[in-house]
């Protein structure tokens, strides 16, 4: 058990490293890589790349082998290697002991990751594509709709069973992101300075910017959820550490955009949008020292926050790591308006503190961390194990259901006398014996 001093850096470094993913995106969306000597703002060309922006969160997924490496090369040199299995589960798994039924992911078989890694490459692009038309706060709060997604595509491709009320939170969490969408597309002030620095044409309607940019946040959302369920298709076949299976997702995803390099830099693909123009991404990338330092902090961080969050579920719990996400969905609106991204303007502000304040309370009552209503309660002993696995509140329920109805010989269609010797009577006041 970590010491009392320890949690709360895991906690707080999870809170700071997944704070400035996002923050540290979107200021890189704002970082003029050509003609910024132009005194005219509007010729100021920002940096659009998307895809690059992909591979930098790929590469960062890489460095989670770094510590997995470290613990392999410890535990060559420990003086006793038969603990070194258990040594390693200790370091790179989460806790409880790996179902032995369960197969290794080892050889060719370790390419199953590249299915979620090319959902993690589509639904990443699709994001960074939006958060170049939205305020980082509505960005980071949209993306809260991930559970919403998740619970559907959970009940139809692996086949759960959804109560009442976690159904009603995803309708509450639909309705959160709905709202914060609506908000974002009223605020007109709030992306009119970061429009400035961008050079961007102010004759286009703020509204439908920031729409399109909710949109394919929510597009990418699909992806995501892809991405977990086939992650949990391939965790409840093979074991594999959690972070290794990050750091191989990563590397699945950098060699995809590396083999995807060829085809996007076809001068037909490439002139059609700038946002897959690699060539063009990689000039600007390695001739912009702000761009290329805020890439490598971000893959560093990204790295980070995938260490902290999966110490944070190991030595505390995953409802300590969902809490500290809402955290961080705060602490990225609170920096945004001190560095004057955002502005706060009553009472459409409102609206968007509402609809975050559903998508949390969704969130929650899905997982199981605050109580659904009265009228919405599950079934008396599935109650107590919300939040908990399925396959768990079924075992107490069959359990229970047993001890409920538990038969007596009678009712099985035996007497008090077959269990009795055969020279035995029975009689109102005792047993005796008799002769026949």
């Amino acid at each position: 058990m970590p010491s009392s001093f320890y949690i709360p850096i895991l906690l707080a470094g999870m809170i700071i490293t997944g704070s400035s993913n996002s923050l540290w995106s979107k200021w890189q969306d704002m970082q003029c890589v050509e003609n910024c000597s132009d005194p005219n703002p509007v010729n100021h060309v920002l940096y659009e790349q998307p895809v690059w922006q992909t591979l930098q969160m790929f590469l960062g997924e890489m460095l989670c082998f770094l510590p997995v490496i470290y613990t392999w090369l410890r535990a060559r040199q420990h003086t006793t290697p038969v603990f070194l299995p258990d040594d390693l589960e200790e370091d790179v798994h989460e806790p409880g002991k790996i179902d032995e039924t369960c197969e290794e992911l080892r050889g060719w078989k370790i390419l199953l990751l590249w299915l979620p890694a090319a959902c993690d490459l589509t639904g990443t692009t699709l994001m960074n594509v939006g958060l170049l038309y939205t305020p980082v706060s509505i960005y980071q709060m949209t993306r809260g709709a991930l559970v919403l997604f998740v619970g559907t595509l959970s009940v139809i491709f692996l086949h759960r069973r959804l109560w009442l009320y976690q159904w009603v939170s995803l309708l509450t969490v639909m309705a959160g992101v709905s709202l914060v969408g609506y908000s974002g597309s009223l605020i007109k002030d709030v992306v009119q300075p970061t429009l400035r620095l961008l050079g961007t044409d102010q004759s286009e309607p703020e509204v439908t910017k920031v729409l399109v940019g909710v949109f394919f946040i929510l597009f990418a959302q699909v992806f995501t959820a892809t991405q977990f369920v086939v992650e949990e298709k391939i965790m409840a076949r093979y074991s594999v550490a959690p972070l290794v299976a990050v750091g191989y997702e990563g590397l699945f995803g950098t060699l995809s955009v590396i083999m995807c390099t060829p085809i996007l830099a076809m001068p037909s693909i490439a002139s059609s949008s700038p946002f897959f123009d690699l060539p063009r991404g990689w000039y600007q990338l390695v001739n912009t020292p702000s761009v290329l330092w805020s890439g490598i902090a971000i893959a560093i961080s990204i790295s980070l926050f995938n260490y902290f969050g999966l110490s944070v579920t190991r030595h505390v719990s995953a409802t300590a790591r969902s809490l500290t996400d809402t955290c961080r969905t705060l602490s990225i609106w609170l920096i945004s308006l001190g560095l004057g991204w955002e502005k706060l303007l009553f009472p459409i502000s409102l609206l968007q503190v509402l609809g975050f304040s559903f998508l949390v309370y969704g969130t929650f009552l899905f997982n199981g961390l605050v109580n659904p209503p009265s009228f919405l309660h599950p079934p008396l002993v599935l109650e107590e194990t919300v939040g908990g696995e399925a396959e768990e509140g079924e075992a107490l329920l069959a359990s229970q259901h047993l001890d409920d109805t538990a038969a007596l010989p009678v009712d099985l269609g035996q007497s008090g006398y077959d269990v009795l010797p055969k020279n035995v009577r029975v009689h109102a006041q005792g047993v005796s014996s008799a002769e026949d």
